[in-house]
């Protein structure tokens, strides 16, 4: 007896939990008066598989029944999108039902489903679901996951959910009867009818006034609506339904895409819309800088990492900045401003509700009613965005009316002006022309008497004429007499190189003066005796028309190969000359500037080209240093 009251005392804990865990757990029961039933907290028990490993058999073991965690929150969400998540609940089924029944998930987002439902032999059958297979294997063609109840096995019955998704989902579960599945589905759909065509009538309708004002403000606004159909179709699975129901792929990343072109013409729309640039700059500014990040971060989810677009909280940073713009201006005035600030609360109010759900924050059951919060505060921005559009226009309108009115009152009061002076210049017109008569008599006068200056000034002008044309002709011929004498004072006595250098200033009168003496009877080419030539590429130089032989100005020169300033070498063969070569190295150096080693190599050379010409310069005059520079035969 003692061993027994051991055992039962050492089991009582175990028994305990287990009773606990296992009664604990109440059951959805099905029921012809109820036509759905939303499986509560504390109707579904919970259980994370940390590898992803666990099967059905696993999961109901009596091992893992102890596991199994009640749900504490009123929406069960997945938090860890690395996990797949197991959900138990227990369901008493009513064969005397006169109804259908089916399991429907509400949220559309969740990649993969398998729902564990028992048969008659209490064996489970796997029944797969989720947004990662293609649409039309679905037994019922909605937008929502269903899955039928076999009602027929008698008792309570447990089924087992496993879910595994790339983002945290809502699992939102509910019981409901199939006929009154297909009535709300019918009113659901006609609500998105609404919905939709809503949006595609408000997007006509700014496109029609883009089409007729030609204001990017109504572009950016059809835009904007679109990219919010286009979300909401992601959303609430009609896309994947009737756009792409055979790319799962992109039904998981278009929503992304959807939210950042919403966000980008979002606030593209509220900068044109109330004219941020003019009411607060600053504020423009800041706009342009939430417009480059997020961008950059929509870029990084497209490249990086996909699953980043899950993140939709980052969209409170571009509807705060704009129904914070729109309050500021507002307060400084703006009046355009009123029902866009009206129209982004309920859009605030809307997104707050849809984070809080999200983020399991929210404290009430999800219903119908707030699941599409977002959708109804979406109309109810577009209503209020259409009259904020409207009241700025009516404003402008206004506007423009003020300042017609303003205008015609200053066209009035410039007329009454342009009346008087007119009569001020009426009277002042018949003044001055009386004057002007007896004026007019004078000047023809005083024409008269200068017609005659004239003829006088005329004839002096002419005589003047010719006195210039003589004084032009003196000017020349003693400019000319000028050049001539103190080109031959030069040649004929010593001078420095500063007044030498006034004849041979630079390097191209050098060249100059050695192609008229190296050419003055005509040009030969050495190669084939050829007259023509054309100009080459060295200053002063000549090319043969038919060979192509270019000969430079100084080759076969006493110039040639010499490295020394070329009015350096002139100043040098002239002094050599005018010194019959009796002048030194050392004085040369001293007076060019050149080392002496130079001076006295080159006038070593012009000394043998004197001796080998002595004959032809001994009589050439002021011109026989030139003789020394022309061509030898090579």
């Amino acid at each position: 007896m003692s061993k027994f009251l051991l055992r039962f005392l050492l089991s009582a804990p175990f028994l305990l939990c287990f009773a606990i865990t296992t009664n604990a757990q109440r059951a959805v029961i099905i029921s012809d008066t109820a036509k759905q039933q939303i499986f509560r907290h504390d109707q579904l028990y919970y259980l994370e598989d940390l590898h992803g490993t666990l099967t059905i058999n696993d999961v109901k073991s009596a091992g893992f029944e102890a596991k199994f965690k009640v749900n504490q929150t009123a929406t069960p969400t997945t938090t860890d999108p690395t996990l797949a998540y197991w959900y138990r609940l227990k369901i008493r089924h009513n064969p005397q039902s006169r109804n259908n029944w089916i399991i429907e998930f509400f949220d559309q987002t969740i990649d993969s489903i398998a729902v564990y439902a028992p048969d008659k032999n209490s064996h489970y059958k796997a029944t797969l679901l989720g947004s990662s297979r293609p649409f039309q294997a679905r037994f019922y063609q909605h937008k929502n996951f269903t899955l039928n109840l076999d009602n027929s096995v008698p008792g309570e019955q447990v089924y087992y959910v496993r879910i595994k998704s790339h983002q945290p989902v809502n699992v939102i579960m509910v019981l409901r009867s199939v006929s009154w599945f297909i009535t709300y589905a019918l009113e659901e759909y006609f609500f998105f009818g609404v919905f939709y065509g809503m949006i595609l009538v408000f997007g006509l309708y700014n496109l029609m006034m883009f089409i007729a004002m030609r204001q990017r403000q109504y572009l950016y606004y059809v835009a904007y609506n679109l990219s919010i159909g286009l979300y909401e179709m992601c959303a609430d699975g009609i896309a994947y339904q009737y756009v792409w129901p055979g790319s799962p792929i992109w039904n998981h990343n278009a929503y992304g895409i959807a939210l950042f072109s919403a966000s980008i013409f979002s606030v593209l729309f509220t900068q044109s819309l109330l004219n941020l640039k003019a009411n607060a700059p600053r504020l423009n500014k800041l706009v342009w800088w939430v417009i480059g990040f997020r961008t950059l971060y929509f870029v990084l989810c497209l490249t990086v990492n996909p699953n980043w677009f899950s993140y939709k909280i980052i969209e409170i940073v571009p509807l705060s900045l704009a129904l914070f713009t729109g309050c500021y201006v507002l307060i400084k005035g703006y009046r355009a401003a009123r029902f866009f600030v009206i129209g982004y609360s309920f859009l605030l109010t809307g997104f707050v509700i849809k984070a809080l759900i999200a983020l399991n924050i929210w404290w009430l059951p999800v219903t119908a009613a707030n699941y599409y919060s977002l959708s109804f505060c979406f109309i109810m921005e577009m209503v209020f965005i259409s009259f904020a559009i409207g009241d700025k226009v009516r404003l402008l309108k206004k506007q423009q009316e003020k300042a017609q009115l303003q205008a015609i009152r200053q066209l009035r009061l410039n007329e009454e002006l342009k009346d008087a002076l007119n009569r001020n210049l009426e009277a002042q017109v018949q003044e001055r022309t009386k004057e002007l008569v007896e004026k007019s008599s004078l000047i023809e006068h005083q024409n008269e008497e200068l017609k005659e200056v004239n003829i006088l000034l005329q004839q002096q002008a002419e005589e003047i004429s010719r006195m210039n044309v003589l004084l032009e002709k003196d000017n020349t011929i003693l400019h000319q007499d000028i050049e001539k004498i103190s080109h031959d004072r030069v040649m004929s006595t010593e001078v420095d190189f500063e007044e030498f250098s006034k004849i041979y200033p630079d390097r191209d009168t050098c060249f100059k003066f050695l192609s008229d003496l190296k050419w003055d009877k005509g040009y030969n080419c050495r190669k084939c005796n050829n007259t023509h030539y054309g100009h080459g590429h060295l200053p002063y130089s000549r090319r043969c028309s038919k060979c192509g032989y270019e000969e430079s100005v100084i080759a076969y020169t006493i110039l040639q190969n010499t490295r020394i300033p070329i009015n350096k070498a002139f100043y040098m063969i002239f002094l050599m000359y005018s010194t019959n070569g009796k002048i030194s190295s050392h004085k040369l150096s001293e007076i060019l500037s050149i080392r002496q080693s130079t001076c006295w190599a080159y006038s070593s050379r012009i000394k043998k080209v004197m001796e080998a010409r002595k004959k032809e310069i001994k009589n050439a005059g002021d011109k026989g240093w030139s003789k020394l520079i022309e061509q030898a035969e090579g």
